[in-house]
């Protein structure tokens, strides 16, 4: 890879081991030089961030969250209302027309 090779915030994060908003902060305070693409795009540069990577300076994020039952029944409900009420409104659409 060329020393020139730009990366985005994500791919950073990815190769730090970090989450994008470390990044971010990271970029704020310095510790990481941010380049803007057509004044639009915030790019790093990819030797940059392995040399960082290398120098073992930032620690991985690695905290993980339980994700409990309790709450992937929230999130599925979340998700599928609408299918869940449109198959129920199915269902009894389809008992009316059976049973009348």
């Amino acid at each position: 890879m060329s020393e020139s090779q730009y990366i985005s915030v994500r791919e950073a994060a990815q190769i730090l081991g970090v989450t994008e908003r470390r990044i971010m902060d990271m970029i704020e305070s310095h510790e990481l030089q941010a380049y803007k693409i057509a004044n639009q795009f915030l790019r790093l540069k990819q030797s940059e961030v392995t040399v960082l990577r290398k120098s073992g300076a930032v620690p991985n994020e690695t905290t993980q969250f339980s994700y409990t039952a309790k709450e992937r029944l929230q999130d599925f409900f979340y998700y599928n209302d609408f299918y869940l009420v449109s198959g129920l409104l199915i269902l009894i659409l389809i008992a009316i027309v059976f049973k009348g």
